[in-house]
């Protein structure tokens, strides 16, 4: 009897074989075809020598810069035991963004790209290098804290954007620019989940100067990865102009075309409406879920899990194609998804609703700086892309302390759901109005 089973189980496995057998190759065989394709999409930006370097070195520096952030944040509420303190400290360090930004895109497009950001990685380190000797020596105060964090502002407000521009030097090729840009916001990311995690258990057994000495420590892997770069830079046309000039230039270039001055009101629009969410993230969770910081850890993970979805799933795409229909569905998204978090009561619900959050997110700002690097003209890519910054990240504290004080007087649940609102009205908008912006000829992708 086992004999005989042995020999039907042999003839059907044989006879399957031959089923499977497709066109000189098994159906495995072809999955693992079809896989290995995708994973070569999924990372077809590595084939470019100067973006392996670069992205190597900075994803040791974006973990160690996430691992500052911790804990200047711990080391301000240790040195002040102030709320109030750790929100000044939010402020001072992007509000250099909404008011040097757009005069560094100016200046972005008149310098070299390549030493700006090599530059930057220099001072960033020896930013951090300061505040690891102020607190090993135990010398620091919040003044010190407060005027280093506007300095890191202010060359952030450089570096951004300058290295959002130099993003296509080192992929050459433009149909690998949405890869590149979707895997740096990977990177970015994971390291927004990472980092924190190590500074958690590096404060606890370190301390917080020890911590900002491995950050600058960590900076040293990018400037490396710079140094050994081969660069030919784009050619592009240097203006004389004066700065003013120039900015007025690029504000009236947005202005002219609709779909980029769309894509970046949008973002204006999540920015100011939908972003200050991760403000009011605490007030949430202790009094709507009467949780902690554990179930405030679990939140901030669950957003960073669905931003990491979301560059993968952008990561995985052929080309730019689309993106101009895929921004405002994600923020369409993001806004159904806020409206939906500011009303539930249900952890089971919640979380789904933070994932589906963070994937919007992301997929909206990454499309949205992908689109806008595939359609402006070289000599005006800076001042374009420090607009995206600006929008991004300049008006986030305008859009926090709008948010905060709505809070107090309508309520969280009210003002939140009002934000997702807006997010989602903004992006029937932007679709409704889509075809005919589409027919401008300056405005097909190039």
């Amino acid at each position: 009897m086992g004999g005989r089973f042995f020999l039907f189980s042999l003839c059907f496995l044989c006879t399957w074989r031959r089923v499977l057998r497709k066109e000189g190759g098994t159906v495995a065989e072809h999955q693992v075809q079809v896989l290995t394709q995708k994973w070569h999409r999924f990372g077809v930006a590595f084939s470019h020598r100067n973006y392996r370097l670069f992205f190597a070195g900075q994803a040791i520096s974006v973990i160690g810069t996430w691992v500052q952030r911790t804990a200047l944040s711990w080391l301000v509420y240790r040195l002040t035991n102030s709320v109030l303190m750790l929100g000044l400290l939010d402020f001072a360090g992007q509000i250099p963004f909404l008011f040097l930004a757009p005069v560094a895109g100016v200046l972005v497009d008149r310098w070299n790209r390549y030493r700006i950001v090599v530059a930057a990685q220099v001072l960033s380190m020896l930013q951090a290098g300061i505040l690891a000797y102020l607190v090993l020596t135990d010398t620091v105060q919040v003044w010190h804290v407060l005027l280093l964090t506007v300095f890191i502002g202010l060359v952030n407000a450089f570096e951004i954007p300058s290295r959002q521009s130099f993003v296509i030097e080192m992929v050459e090729d433009k149909a690998h620019l949405s890869n590149a840009i979707a895997l740096n916001s990977a990177m970015f990311n994971s390291a927004r989940i990472i980092g924190p995690s190590v500074a958690g258990v590096a404060i606890a057994t370190l301390g917080e100067g020890l911590c900002f000495f491995l950050n600058a420590l960590s900076y040293i892997a990018v400037i490396a990865g710079l140094l050994m770069m081969k660069v030919n830079p784009i050619p592009r046309k240097i203006s004389r102009q004066r700065v003013w000039n120039d900015l007025m230039e690029g504000l009236r270039y947005v202005n002219r075309i609709r779909t980029i001055r769309a894509v970046l009101l949008l973002m204006v629009v999540l920015s100011i409406a939908g972003m200050p969410v991760m403000v009011l993230l605490p007030v949430i969770v202790r009094n709507a879920f009467e949780g902690g910081p554990q179930l405030l850890g679990f939140f901030m993970s669950t957003f960073g899990l669905g931003a990491l979805i979301g560059t993968f799933f952008l990561a995985s795409r052929r080309n730019t194609a689309g993106l101009q229909r895929l921004i405002p569905m994600a923020c369409g998204l993001f806004g159904c998804g806020l409206m939906v978090f500011s009303l539930s009561r249900s952890l089971w619900l919640t979380f789904p609703v933070a994932l589906m959050m963070g994937l919007g997110m992301v997929v909206q700002t990454a499309s949205t700086n992908t689109f806008l690097q595939s359609v402006v003209d070289e000599d005006k890519r800076g001042r374009v892309i420090s607009l995206y910054v600006t929008s991004f990240g300049g008006l986030s504290p305008i859009g926090s302390y709008l948010t905060g004080n709505a809070a107090d007087v309508f309520g969280v649940s009210a003002t939140l759901f009002t934000g997702g609102l807006v997010c989602l009205t903004g992006a029937l908008f932007f679709l409704s109005r889509l075809p005919a912006w589409s027919q401008q000829p300056q405005e097909a992708m190039r």
